[in-house]
């Protein structure tokens, strides 16, 4: 979806110049009932306007309902929703500046696409000239001019998925929600779509809300990202900030591969500076949570944090060996994973613990560094490691 850098800077200059980053989408202690289920509890958070953000986590864990919470097709059991300082609780959809693009896209298949994108707008009694500029102006944005007489049936996933966020945006809403809409595509579509959408959010200038299960689309999309487990959530927070500081086990282990290490802590170093006994190594952490002496934690690193060496070179460079100071465990090679640009080596420690370390080629070599049955030590730089409790 190729959009003009002039249509970008006339989104940015326009919610610059009217100061449209305050609050648009408020949830208050929101709880929902299913009978004697809870499948939401006690959710708060705030959507600024002009915000991508993602609700991401497994099937069932209350995202599409909290969607449907927000588009007005459930209502709240006890909290508040509001839209742009308004209660909307008993608010229909039809009333509210929301517009939702489902998982199968919900388009009329008798209908051209002209008719499906103009439908709300007819229905709301427009007239027929706005509706024509309306609907060949939302067409334009998604790339599907020339398509108008088409039907759904005569379209690819790409393009049906394209009319039915043409028929969510033409009505100018405040607020975006998409309900996994591009689940039903395939890998290569997937990730052309992403981009597209990212691009479009940007042109526009509304809030948009996903709901996801995918870790990758959340953190390419999205401005924050909302974990959730269960009905409610584990934590809010840029992708950056989920990726590299996770607050708990459930939150590390969801969002991308991980490393747990199991330690004990011996004594403290410093303000933040501890020294712990890991898988049987004795190394310095870093953590900003105060523990305490003798206390068990669980060290996370994830897989292209580590480094990995050879035992052999180790033994043959003193240079080498006093970078591994810091920390320094031992292993066996068990396999190898070739992914193109990167390769992942899984490591058997000598504790038992099983790791993943991502290693890149060098630039002057294609050949695969480690393989099975290689000796190797790990490290990794200090401070790189998140040091939680021990679950």
């Amino acid at each position: 979806m190729l959009i003009s850098c002039d249509l970008h800077s006339k989104a940015e200059l326009f919610r610059g110049i009217f100061g449209l980053n305050k609050t648009v989408v408020e949830l208050k202690q929101v709880c929902k009932d299913f009978g004697e289920h809870r499948a939401l509890i006690d959710i708060s958070f705030s959507v600024a306007d002009g915000e991508f953000l993602s609700l991401l986590g497994p099937s069932g864990c209350g995202k599409t309902t909290l969607l449907r919470l927000i588009g007005g097709f459930e209502h709240c059991t006890s909290g508040s929703l509001l839209i742009d300082g308004q209660t909307v609780d008993q608010v229909p959809p039809e009333r509210r500046a929301v517009n939702t693009v489902f998982q199968n896209y919900a388009l009329f298949p008798h209908m051209t696409v002209f008719d499906n994108v103009a439908f709300g707008l007819q229905m709301a009694k427009k007239p027929a000239a706005e509706v024509a500029t309306s609907v060949a102006q939302a067409l334009e944005l998604v790339q599907l001019n020339g398509m108008e007489r088409r039907r759904p049936a005569e379209l690819s996933g790409g393009q049906q998925q394209r009319v039915a966020i043409a028929r969510a945006i033409v009505n100018k809403p405040r607020v975006l929600l998409l309900d996994e809409p591009m689940s039903a595509l395939d890998h290569r579509l997937r990730k052309l779509m992403q981009k597209e959408l990212k691009q479009l959010q940007r042109t526009l200038g509304i809030t948009f809300i996903l709901v996801t299960h995918d870790q990758d689309e959340a953190f390419s999309l999205s401005d924050r990202v909302v974990v959730m487990q269960e009905g409610h959530i584990e934590q809010i927070g840029t992708p950056m900030e989920i990726y590299e500081e996770p607050l708990n086990l459930y939150v590390a282990r969801f969002v991308g591969d991980i490393n747990v290490l199991s330690g004990i802590v011996r004594k403290q170093t410093g303000p933040s500076t501890y020294q712990a006994l890991v898988e049987g190594a004795t190394v310095r952490l870093r953590s900003n949570r105060p523990l305490s002496l003798a206390q068990p934690i669980h060290i996370l690193l994830r897989p292209e944090d580590f480094r990995l060496e050879l035992e052999q070179d180790m033994a043959e460079s003193q240079d080498l060996s006093a970078k591994f100071q810091q920390a320094r465990l031992k292993g066996t090679v068990r396999r190898v994973f070739y992914h193109g640009a990167t390769y992942d080596v899984e490591v058997n420690l000598e504790s038992g613990t099983r790791v993943q370390v991502t290693e890149f080629f060098d630039d002057d070599s294609e050949n695969l560094y480690f393989k099975p049955g290689d000796a190797v030590a790990l490290g990794w730089h200090e401070g790189w490691e998140v040091v939680l409790p021990h679950e």
